[in-house]
This record gives C-alpha cells, sequence and structure tokens, in this order.
C-alpha cells in the first residue's frame, strides 16, 4: 500500500512538472510570434509616421484637407470597423468579460487610419495604433492556435505589451503595462511569461529594423532634501489634475459627439474643421501631430506658458471626435511644457521638472503607476528615481477615477479616500 502511495505521489509530481514546462514553452513560442509580428508593424508605423510627419510639415496645406480626412475615417469605421471603433476599450472589455472576437481587421484599419490622421495633421500619437495591432495580431495567434479562453485573455494582454514595448523602447515598462491597464488596483501577474517574451521581442525586433527611439536628457537633479521634496508633492499634484483635465475633456467631446454628431463621417468633418480653425487662432503649428519637438524643446529651453493647455484642447478634439492615434506622446507633451512652465515658479531646473510632468501625467491618465516608473528608469537611465517613484504613487492617486482608457474596470479603488465602488469601470462611474 505504501509503495502505491509513493508511485502515485511521484507520478503526480512528474505530472506537474510536465505541465510547467509545458505550458513555459507555449508561452514563449507563442510571446515570440507576437513580439516578432508586433515588433515588425511598429517599426512600419514608426517609420511611415516619421515620413508623413515630414510631408505635411513640408506642405502646409494639407491641414485644409483634415476634414475631408476625417470624413474617410468616419466611413471607413462605418462601413467596415465592425466594432473596432471602439479601440482601445474593445480590447479591454473583451478582456473583461471574454465575449465576442477582437476583429482582426481592427489593426490595419486602426493602422491606415493613423496614418491619415497623422498626414492631415491630428494631434495625436502611436501608441494606440501599436496595442490595438498587438491585440489584433494575438487575437490571430489565437484563433490558428485555438488555444483555451482563459488563455486567449493571457496572449490578447501580451499583444497590448508587445505593442507599447516596441512602439516606446521600453520593454520592461512595455511588459508590466499590458498587466498593469487592463484592470485598476490588480495586476494580471499570470500574464507576466508571454508579457515579457511579446514586449522584449517586439522590442529587439523593432531595434533591427532600425528604429531608434526618442530619448530626452535631464541636466540636472535637485538634491532630495525637505524643500524639494515638499515642492515636488505639490507639483505632482498638479500634474494628476492636468491627466484628469484632460481625460474628462477627451470624454466629454466623444460624449457630446454621440449625442450630437451620430454620423461618424460628420463628426471628423467637424473635428478636423474645429482643429483648423484653432490653428489659426493660434497662429501655431505646434500642437498638429505628435508634437515631439515641443518636448525636446521642454527639456532644453522655455516652451509657450500655455502650450500644455493647447496640447490638451487640441488632442482632445482629435480624439473625441473619431481620429485616430495615441494619447501617450500628446500625454508627455502636456506634462513637459507644463513642467517647464512651471520650473520658473518653482525654481528647479526646467529639465528635471520636464521629465516629472512626462512621466506625472501619462501615469495619472493611462492608471499605471509601476509602468510609468519602470518608464521612467529606462527613458531617464535610473536618475531621480526617488523623485519619480513620488510622482507616480502622487499621481496616479490624485488622478482619481480619471483616465484615459473608459472601459478601464476599477477592481479596487485607488484609496478609501476616494469612496469608490469596486468593479465598475471609469465609464460607468462618470455616468453616475
Amino acid at each position: 500500500m505504501e509503495n502505491f502511495k509513493n508511485k502515485f505521489l511521484n507520478q503526480t509530481v512528474i505530472t506537474r512538472h510536465k505541465t510547467f514546462i509545458f505550458t513555459l514553452a507555449t508561452w514563449v513560442l507563442l510571446g515570440s510570434i507576437i513580439g516578432i509580428i508586433v515588433g515588425s508593424t511598429s517599426a512600419l508605423l514608426i517609420n511611415l509616421n516619421d515620413f508623413l510627419t515630414e510631408v505635411r510639415e513640408s506642405n502646409p496645406f494639407l491641414i485644409f484637407f483634415l476634414p475631408l480626412a476625417g470624413i474617410v475615417i468616419g466611413y471607413i469605421y462605418m462601413y467596415y470597423g465592425k466594432g473596432s471603433r471602439k479601440g482601445n476599450d474593445l480590447i479591454l472589455e473583451h478582456v473583461h468579460h471574454g465575449q465576442g472576437e477582437i476583429p482582426l481587421r481592427m489593426g490595419p484599419i486602426v493602422f491606415i487610419c493613423t496614418f491619415i490622421t497623422h498626414l492631415f495633421g491630428g494631434s495625436t500619437g502611436r501608441e494606440g495604433a501599436a496595442i490595438q495591432m498587438g491585440a489584433s495580431i494575438a487575437e490571430g495567434v489565437n484563433r490558428l492556435t485555438k488555444i483555451n479562453k482563459i488563455d486567449r485573455k493571457i496572449l490578447i494582454i501580451s499583444g497590448i505589451s508587445g505593442g507599447f514595448g516596441s512602439a516606446f523602447g521600453a520593454p520592461l515598462a512595455g511588459t508590466i503595462f499590458g498587466m498593469e491597464a487592463i484592470v485598476i488596483g490588480k495586476t494580471k501577474y499570470e500574464a507576466l511569461v508571454p508579457c515579457f517574451v511579446a514586449s522584449f521581442v517586439g522590442h529587439y525586433v523593432a531595434t533591427a529594423w532600425g528604429i531608434e527611439h526618442e530619448h530626452f536628457i535631464i541636466k540636472s537633479i535637485p538634491d532630495i532634501n525637505t524643500i524639494n521634496l515638499m515642492k515636488v508633492i505639490g507639483l505632482s499634484v498638479v500634474f494628476a489634475f492636468t491627466s484628469a483635465l484632460y481625460s474628462q475633456l477627451r470624454h466629454e467631446v466623444k460624449a457630446f459627439s454621440d449625442k450630437y454628431l451620430k454620423n461618424l463621417m460628420l463628426r471628423a468633418f467637424v473635428g478636423g474643421s474645429i482643429i483648423i480653425a484653432l490653428t489659426y487662432l493660434i497662429g501655431s503649428r505646434d500642437y498638429l501631430g505628435r508634437g515631439l519637438p515641443m518636448v525636446e524643446r521642454a527639456f532644453k529651453r522655455d516652451v509657450p506658458p500655455f502650450a500644455f493647455l493647447a496640447k490638451i484642447v487640441f488632442t482632445a478634439i482629435t480624439m473625441g471626435t473619431g481620429f485616430r492615434g495615441g494619447e501617450v506622446i500628446p500625454l508627455f507633451f502636456m506634462g513637459a511644457t507644463l513642467g517647464n512652465t512651471l520650473s520658473g515658479v518653482a525654481g528647479l531646473p526646467p529639465s528635471f521638472l520636464a521629465a516629472l510632468g512626462m512621466i506625472a501625467v501619462f501615469c495619472g491618465a493611462a492608471n499605471t503607476p509601476i509602468s510609468a516608473f519602470i518608464f521612467s528608469m529606462e527613458m531617464f537611465q535610473g536618475q531621480g528615481m526617488t523623485y519619480f517613484f513620488m510622482v507616480c504613487i502622487i499621481s496616479f492617486l490624485f488622478s482619481g477615477h480619471h483616465g484615459i482608457y473608459a472601459a478601464q474596470k476599477i477592481y479596487e479603488p485607488k484609496s478609501r479616500m476616494l469612496n469608490l465602488p469596486s468593479g465598475k469601470t471609469i465609464k460607468s462611474i462618470e455616468e453616475e
């Protein structure tokens, strides 16, 4: 009897080891496949976006075609989108509820519409396209391998990680971003292996295609003392409120459009016309496209004091009326220019506050404090980590229930001070 019991236990242990090895090998293989494809598409996205930006800047008249470009984008999503117009929110809803399938056409459509938006001057970034392409690629792998329902969600999350890591050259942040952005208050660590593999493979594949990501230099880091810490705490609250302002304005523009401009072609036509009017009212084209030159300027010299506010308005209108792209680089713009503007008031180095603002506004809007902190370490080579950790925590807390991803679910409230219910999405709380 004892021998039979020992044999049974040994067989159980062997089965567990086999399951572990098989599962690990599966995640590494599928994560690598996703990373290779996502990294290649991200490289194409980045190269074409850079090219189209140069074309637009060389041909200023192209902005007058932005309303017509909006009609084209609206037409594509009306007649060919099949639900993919929800974008990142559709991905989050799929992971939360597992209902239906992510349309494979989501990737190609957002790819094309992002190019159209950038060519004609919409104020947007690129990570939204990279994330949606990553998710649709992961869905394609899911269908080919006929993997089970739970693991399908994990691969979708790894597609998000691969898209973020390859788009920004931040594989560590990309690994965590996919797991952290899905639900506030809970990180899906069961997806760690495929997210890690997809993000790193995606990053190195994009690099192999010749992609060089943007890097910004902090000229000096102030000493850590009581006065400077108090200043950074206060500034972090300002950055958090700025992220909440953008998130809320962006959702309000979309809600207004949903109510009064139900036709997607008309909606984007109106949005494009408003962008043209604002461009000539302000007298500057600095707020069109990604705006990376202004971000670089914020690290080197003074910027217009209300540049951050202009970018908030331009991007909220662009994204809220149906144009495509991403919001992370515009968030960098808002945070960096606001930090530069506040440097004179706070008596802290402009490049230092530009860097803090970049990370804090992104963190507050995406509700991803761990990813944002790791991103700061990758972006700024570990400089000022104490300050960056502080701003991420404070911005995450003080941005409240606001965020750019309306379908982001609150597993646990950020703090009991906010008195928010669990299990609801940002959108449902805003509608109460």
